[in-house]
């Protein structure tokens, strides 16, 4: 808790990073980038410059929420054609055709002109040094490095990098990126032109090109994202915002909507309304795999995604006493908890920022480019290779994302900066996290801490954590659903309450991963 500032991240470097920022005379935006920098080096699994951003942030705590959109977007050459021509029937993770453009440098760069206060280059020092001089290896972080090792291997620049001794570095273990400390110095030096032009990008562009990938340095000089205009649904009297599609933010709404039809009762864990959960986001689920997309490019239709009328047709589908059979599914994905890192401050001024940056899968495609040790993400996964589809990949096109941040306002306040990892989980994420906080009246670190539930999208099987009452969990097995344990802890969270009335901080950060929330 605290009055003056807050930062809640999933590593203890980058939240005490975040406050350095804010006490040396930066803002909230300038500690969220300053603390993703960070763990763009010391959380190399999770996320990276060679990833994309996305970013909810409100000046001053007031209703105006804006919403910016760093996502990369597939190569101009990248037609569904061409991939069909060449036999392919899904994208491969370890390959060229995974990566889309990076978003991230750029996101970075313009919020920092726009909103910021310190120039970036104060900004990236930290990260600078983290990566020249070594950074101890977590813990959490450890793990997620040791279950891609075996990857990693396969692509020699990439295994010098994150494999120096043949091994993922065990916690405690200090680790160095230099290659990637020389790409943030030039970043820092001539803002995000370094990323995207001249040596750096060339050196992008020749790994991806050299492993038979369609990028081109006129991908990489054109990259951009922008602002959008968030959307929002209305939930037991407050307002949650979310980046627009294509980002998975409207899943978490639709999930709310499904639940405001429903009392809450008087346990969260109970296996009534943890069936209600489960089923109100296989439902909408189903619907996010028939038709979320690039908007560019696709006709999504967030007005009826968002209506009441949907969200009472799926509600009705819902039965107590036994599991949905058969789902309005189009195409169900097959699940992982990717890895992503989210960050939430809050400045003495009440800006609130709610900021998001992910490479995709742990390590992404596992690909390094060799001179300037970018790592990049395999986000162009999230397309699919069937013509008529509205996600089918096609040239500048941004693929579903499954990062969101979250924000939240009650009486035209800002009340709630949050976010969940963990890859698809994420929208069931928001709605569950929101849900504990207002049907229940949790603390954000009890609701945090909450045992996770995910239903894999079309799928009956339900991902449990352990820590789910087993009385809960055979009811609900008596109802149809049946329960798998998840190969990781199913994702992350950060959030950060301020009090409407006396402008106090409090924030709660997940035991799931590695970080810490701190204040003064």
């Amino acid at each position: 808790m605290g009055r003056r500032g807050m930062a809640a991240t999933s590593h203890p470097t980058a939240t005490l990073t975040a406050i350095n920022i804010l006490q040396a005379g930066g803002n909230a935006i300038d500690a969220a980038v300053a603390a993703c920098a960070v763990q763009c080096v010391v959380e190399p699994g999770s996320t990276g410059i060679g990833g994309d951003c996305f970013v909810l942030m409100a000046k001053g705590g007031s209703d105006q929420v804006l919403a910016y959109d760093g996502s990369g977007r597939a190569p101009a050459a990248a037609t569904l054609d061409w991939y069909r021509e060449h036999g392919f029937s899904e994208i491969p993770r370890q390959s060229p055709h995974a990566v889309t453009i990076p978003g991230a440098v750029e996101a970075w760069a313009t919020l920092v002109k726009d909103h910021g206060r310190l120039p970036l280059a104060q900004l990236l020092k930290p990260a600078i040094d983290l990566a020249r001089d070594g950074y101890v290896v977590a813990p959490r972080a450890a793990a997620d490095w040791a279950g891609q090792a075996a990857l990693m291997a396969k692509d020699e620049p990439t295994a010098r990098v994150f494999l120096p001794e043949g091994r993922a570095p065990l916690a405690g273990e200090i680790h160095h990126q230099r290659e990637l400390a020389a790409t943030l110095q030039a970043i820092a030096d001539k803002g995000a032109s370094a990323f995207y032009e001249g040596a750096i990008a060339q050196d992008m562009v020749d790994r991806l090109r050299e492993l038979g990938g369609l990028h081109t340095l006129e991908d990489f000089r054109d990259a951009n994202g922008g602002y959008v205009t968030p959307i929002r649904t209305r939930f037991r009297g407050h307002d949650v915002f979310e980046c627009p599609p294509a980002g998975q933010g409207v899943i978490a709404l639709m999930i709310l909507n499904i639940l405001s039809g429903f009392e809450p009762g008087d346990d969260p864990l109970s296996a009534d309304r943890l069936h209600i959960e489960i089923e109100a986001a296989r439902l909408a689920y189903s619907v996010r795999d028939a038709v979320l997309a690039d908007p560019s490019q696709s006709d999504v239709p967030p007005d009826w995604l968002l209506s009441e009328e949907l969200a009472a047709q799926l509600r009705s589908q819902i039965d107590l006493k036994q599991a949905i059979k058969e789902l309005p599914s189009f195409a169900p994905t097959e699940v992982e908890h990717a890895d992503t890192v989210y960050i939430s401050v809050v400045d003495g001024d009440g800006m609130a920022v709610s900021f998001i940056n992910s490479v995709f899968h742990p390590f992404g495609a596992a690909l390094v480019a060799p001179k300037s040790g970018v790592l990049l993400q395999n986000r162009g996964q999230g397309f699919v290779l069937k013509p008529g589809h509205p996600n089918a990949i096609a040239p500048r096109k941004r693929p579903l994302h499954t990062i969101i941040p979250g924000m939240m306002l009650r009486d035209g306040k800002v009340c709630l900066s949050f976010g969940v990892m963990g890859g698809h989980y994420q929208a069931m994420g928001h709605a569950h996290l929101i849900s504990k906080l207002l049907d229940y009246g949790l603390d954000l670190q009890s609701a945090i801490s909450l045992p996770r539930i995910f239903p894999r999208p079309g799928q009956t099987a339900i991902e449990a954590e352990k820590t789910v009452p087993a009385a809960v969990r055979a009811e609900l097995e008596r109802r149809g659903f049946v329960f798998t344990a998840p190969g990781a802890a199913i994702g992350g969270g950060q959030a950060i309450a301020i009090d409407p009335v006396t402008g106090a901080l409090s924030a709660g950060s997940d035991h799931r991963k590695d970080g810490c929330a701190l204040g003064w």
